[in-house]
């Protein structure tokens, strides 16, 4: 019985420890990007990623950071490279955590990057392709803030596209704000997107 108690005692202590190791090094992968450095902090969750093969947040956060990076260049071979490295490890993420609401708009999120760089090669294809992932990912999470303000924006944008009105979505926008301020998240989940909403209803009120 002593036996079986020091071994159940010194599992617990592993296990205590690895949690520990996984959030130090979460933690300071967050500070890190929060210090604007992004190729320290991908390269932190990576190796996270690599020890913490259950885990699809590490993974989840370099995909992100990746995507991110991207928009704006204006080099395409730099761009694929980029995307490319994000959609290994969001499809990492997948693997772990299938049907997650947060990792679909991520993904729609990398098909807007490869559409903003070039409209026309990559439009067509990509946009039908974002429609189902957030028609999909509204009936998975319809209360999922960033779910609801990611499908507003994408709608905002191909109304701007198309010479329409934006105001059609302002109330989805706006239905954002107190769902994001009565969240409450597991630890490194990911989060925030508030003050990106208010922003928009600013511009919504504009148009107005």
């Amino acid at each position: 019985m002593k036996k079986i108690i020091t071994l159940l005692v010194l599992v617990s202590a592993i296990t205590i420890s690895a949690q520990t190791k996984y959030e130090k090094g979460m933690m300071k992968a967050f500070e890190l990007w929060g210090a604007k450095e992004s190729d320290k902090a991908a390269q932190l969750f990576e190796r996270i990623s690599k020890a913490e093969q259950n885990e699809w947040l590490p993974s989840y956060y370099v995909a992100t950071i990746e995507i991110l990076g991207s928009f704006g260049l204006k080099d395409e071979a730099k761009l694929n490279s980029k995307l490319k490295k994000a959609q290994e490890f969001l499809d990492e993420a997948k693997s772990i955590s299938p049907k997650n609401p947060e990792i679909m708009i991520n993904q729609a999120l990398l098909n807007t990057a490869y559409i903003a760089f070039d409209g026309q090669k990559y439009g067509m294809t990509l946009s039908v392709k974002n429609a189902a992932i957030y028609k999909e990912a509204l009936e998975l999470a319809p209360n999922n803030p960033r779910v609801i303000l990611s499908k507003a924006e994408w709608d905002m944008g191909s109304a701007e596209f198309f010479g329409q009105s934006i105001e059609p979505y302002c109330k989805d926008v706006e239905k954002t704000v107190p769902l994001f301020e009565k969240e409450k998240l597991p630890k490194f989940y990911p989060r925030g997107g508030i003050e990106r909403a208010k922003n928009i209803l600013k511009k919504c009120k504009k148009e107005n």
